[in-house]
C-alpha cells in the first residue's frame, strides 16, 4: 500500500500548486512495521538548527501554533508545529525557508518544549511593553521636563 501526499508549493511569482510526494509504503498487515513507524511519529524530529532559529523567531512574533502531539498519551512529549508566515515589516526583514510554511511539522519533546518558552516569554514581554506604553506620558515628556531645564 503506498499512500500519496500532497504538499502546497508557493513559487516565485506566488503561484500555488500541489506537488505530490510518496510516503513510506507499510504493509497493513504488518502490525511490527506499524508499530514502526507509529514510534518515529511519537518521538518526533528535530529541526536544523537554521530551521529552529527561524521557527523560534517566528514563535517571539507570535506566529507559530504549537500543539501535542497526543495530548492524551503522558508519555508522548512530541509536538505539532505549524508556522504562519509573518506580515508587514517582519515579512520584508525575516528570512525563513519556505519549507517551514509549507508542512506540519512534528517536533521532538526538547525543540516543542523551548519553543512553547519562546512563545510564552514574547507574550509576557509584550505584556510588559503594552503595561509600559499605557502609563507612558509622552505629553509630559515633551513640554514640562524642558521647562525645568
Amino acid at each position: 500500500m503506498i499512500a500519496m501526499q500532497a504538499l502546497l508549493v508557493h513559487t516565485p511569482r506566488g503561484e500555488r500548486h500541489a506537488q505530490w510526494g510518496t510516503m513510506k509504503p507499510t504493509n497493513p498487515t504488518d502490525v511490527s512495521a506499524l508499530r514502526n513507524e507509529l514510534a518515529k511519529y511519537k518521538k518526533g524530529k528535530k529541526l536544523e538548527i537554521r530551521q529552529f532559529n527561524q521557527a523560534a523567531r517566528l514563535a517571539w512574533l507570535g506566529r507559530i501554533v504549537l500543539s501535542p502531539l497526543d495530548p492524551e498519551d503522558v508519555d508522548n512529549r512530541a509536538w505539532l508545529l505549524y508556522v504562519e508566515r509573518p506580515e508587514g515589516l517582519a515579512a520584508r526583514c525575516l528570512m525563513i525557508d519556505e519549507e517551514l510554511f509549507q508542512n506540519i511539522h512534528i517536533l521532538d519533546g526538547e525543540q516543542g518544549a523551548h519553543l512553547a518558552a519562546i512563545l510564552a516569554e514574547s507574550v509576557e514581554s509584550r505584556a510588559r511593553e503594552l503595561q509600559a506604553l499605557n502609563q507612558r506620558d509622552f505629553y509630559f515628556e515633551k513640554y514640562f521636563k524642558k521647562r525645568e531645564e
